[in-house]
């Protein structure tokens, strides 16, 4: 197995990598590692929780001037939790070094991140709504920027970023290289690769022959009606345990709703949406990473690129409308090799949307079914619940929370 070293990372960034306990490279940072230290353009297809963050930061930090105090770099991520994750990793690479790092999100303190840059930061990462507005104030100078990483390109674009994206590209020197990574690669996101990369080295990790880890991920549809759908969830918490679950819903309302409806249960939940103030919804991922918080209600947006350590369980409660969004939930578990289960609530009317998940993917859920009287019983009868196939990992159900918040 080949070490960072023998990828051309430099003896300083591996020996803080290996006291943040990672020795190993993973296979996407074997393939990208030596292609980025080498200039190269880069577009990777990688799923997240494969090590992508650490495959382009580590060049990145390697090829800083922290004698300049300019952006040298610049990371762009499609939501603010994102950002923060990424600029987390970075400050954990960058410790002991002068390289200086600030995060540019919006529900932060506008004056606050104006003096940092003022103060100069060669590593800018942010989401593109404020660094368009930093860009626009002209508080952010982005005309020396070497180097450009597009995280999660896809989600970028199925949110809407897509202009803005592109402006931000343009306030950018020609002479730069480009790095772009993102989960799955549809139409617009070639288009955009191919527009603002140069004979950029495209990477695609061996064995992903599909963009979800079907052997790290074990995926169930259970069959309910829009009747049954919070009972069949209640019951399926019951009976799998999640140590830590994440729970989708379309809608912040939704989310809000289902919530309150498991608070009253007695369950360990709190809620994750847009409507929420960043303090609090800090405060939530703060509980949520201590494991201090079990179940985690989210949309989609909020959820966006999170990366958790310990997620044993996704549940769509409402079914996604694409196959991208769900590549991205079920995305939350079974990640650095630990196994996870996906597990999707299926209404008749939800038929459409399954089948267009089960093509793209290329792979036949199995099948549960939600059963008033008999739980969760296997699809076609009606007798034999499942219940022994209980999770032992977990402590989940009422009160099942680590820690109890």
């Amino acid at each position: 197995m080949l070490k960072f070293s023998s990828l051309g990372v430099n003896e300083s960034l591996v020996n803080t990598l290996r006291a943040n306990g990672i020795a190993l490279p993973t296979p996407v940072q074997v393939e990208t590692i030596p292609l980025l230290l080498a200039g190269s353009d880069v577009i990777a297809r990688a799923r997240t929780g494969t090590g992508k963050t650490l495959a382009f930061m580590l060049p990145m930090l390697q090829k800083i001037d922290p004698t300049q105090l300019y952006p040298q770099a610049l990371v762009v991520a499609p939501t603010r939790e994102l950002a923060l994750q990424i600029t987390e990793e970075a400050k954990k690479l960058a410790a002991g070094t002068d390289i200086r790092i600030l995060a540019v999100y919006g529900g932060q303190d506008v004056e606050k991140q104006l003096r940092k840059l003022e103060g100069g930061r060669q590593l800018i990462i942010g989401t593109p709504g404020r660094l368009l507005d930093h860009l626009r104030r002209g508080t952010l100078e982005l005309g020396r920027v070497k180097m450009l990483v597009l995280d999660e390109a896809d989600q970028m674009l199925h949110m809407g970023f897509l202009d803005e994206v592109e402006t931000l590209i343009q306030a950018l020197p020609y002479k730069r290289q480009t790095m772009l990574f993102s989960a799955t690669m549809p139409a617009e996101v070639k288009r955009l690769a191919a527009a603002y990369t140069r004979d950029a080295e495209d990477v695609v990790i061996k064995g992903e022959k599909s963009p979800v880890p079907l052997d790290h991920i074990r995926q169930i549809v259970v069959e309910v009606t829009d009747r049954t759908k919070q009972e069949a969830l209640i019951s399926m918490i019951d009976t799998y345990r999640p140590f830590l679950a994440i729970i989708f819903c379309r809608t912040k309302r939704r989310a809000s709703t289902l919530n309150e409806a498991l608070l009253e249960q007695g369950y360990n939940s709190d809620e994750l949406h847009g409507d929420l103030s960043q303090a609090k919804r800090e405060a939530v991922m703060k509980r949520f990473r201590e494991a201090k918080l079990q179940l985690l209600v989210a949309t989609d947006v909020a959820a966006r690129g999170l990366d958790v350590e310990g997620v044993t369980h996704v549940f769509n409660y409402d079914i996604p409308h694409d196959v991208e969004s769900y590549i991205h939930r079920i995305g939350r578990t079974g990640r650095a090799g630990e196994k996870g289960m996906a597990i999707t609530l299926v209404a008749p009317k939800d038929k459409g949307e399954l089948a267009s998940i089960e093509q793209h993917i290329q792979y036949n859920i199995e099948r549960r079914r939600y059963d008033k009287d008999a739980g969760i019983t296997a699809a076609g009868t009606k007798a034999r619940s499942i219940h022994a196939e209980q999770g032992e990992r977990g402590r989940g159900g009422r009160d099942g929370g680590r820690g109890g918040g």
